[in-house]
């Protein structure tokens, strides 16, 4: 496991758990509004080996209740699964952040028991999938895959979207609704400037304009809400 990065305490990575916060590095996509920029490329230099990761969590059970790990893209790691079965050996619940775009390693976990809640991205409407993910050829049905897997319900999930100003409109999410039609729970994230961004020209968008969005996907799934605001 490339291990770039380790938050030892969240209340908000893990909803409802007490957990601690794995980040991978390297990702396939290439958010121009990405703020863990220096995750990305493969020349990240990790910052703790998996060994180190095991003894902290280790120390911690008792007071943790999950991991999620998180990138980058941490399906991209060839020894995932390896690592999660050692961090299950303490108890923990896993939670798996991804951009769906591995559904072949997503289904493998899911369907072995290993991940108890996955959280995946919902870049944009189909339309502006490759320009909002910043690759130029995007095969979006191993998106389209990932997410009709989810929508099944073998394990509990959320699709979440990052908003932001200057790249998403009405349109996105009137395309994103019937999309995902169907799943328990959506979130709007508000876009925000970490001061890490891969292109830092975006801005984040008004309550009012996240909730105008929230409205347009609220007929189509169980619970919509809106993260990054103050209501």
């Amino acid at each position: 496991m490339k291990i770039c990065g380790l938050q030892k305490t969240t209340l908000l990575d893990y909803p409802g758990h007490v957990a601690a916060t794995v980040f991978t590095g390297g990702c396939n996509f290439r958010c121009p509004f990405c703020h863990n920029s220096d995750l990305l490329g493969n020349d990240a230099p990790p910052a703790f080996t998996e060994d180190e990761i095991i003894r902290f969590l280790r120390k911690r059970v008792g007071i943790l209740e999950g991991v999620a790990i998180t990138g980058g893209e941490p399906t991209l790691q060839p020894d995932l699964r390896e690592f999660i079965l050692r961090v299950r050996e303490f108890g923990f619940r896993i939670k798996l952040d991804t951009n769906g775009y591995r559904p072949e390693v997503l289904k493998s976990l899911v369907n072995e028991g290993l991940i108890d809640y996955v959280a995946m991205d919902i870049k944009a409407g189909k339309k502006r999938y490759s320009e909002v993910a910043g690759i130029p050829s995007i095969v979006i049905g191993r998106i389209e895959e990932s997410v009709d897997f989810l929508k099944t319900g073998v394990v509990p999930y959320e699709f979440r979207t990052t908003v932001v100003k200057e790249l998403h409109s009405e349109d996105d999410f009137r395309e994103i609704g019937p999309w995902i039609a169907g799943c328990g729970d959506y979130y709007l994230q508000n876009f925000v400037d970490s001061g890490n961004v891969l292109n830092p020209v975006y801005s984040e968008c008004t309550k009012d304009e996240l909730l105008a969005y929230a409205k347009i996907v609220e007929p189509y799934v169980g619970h919509v809400a809106i993260r990054g605001v103050d209501y």
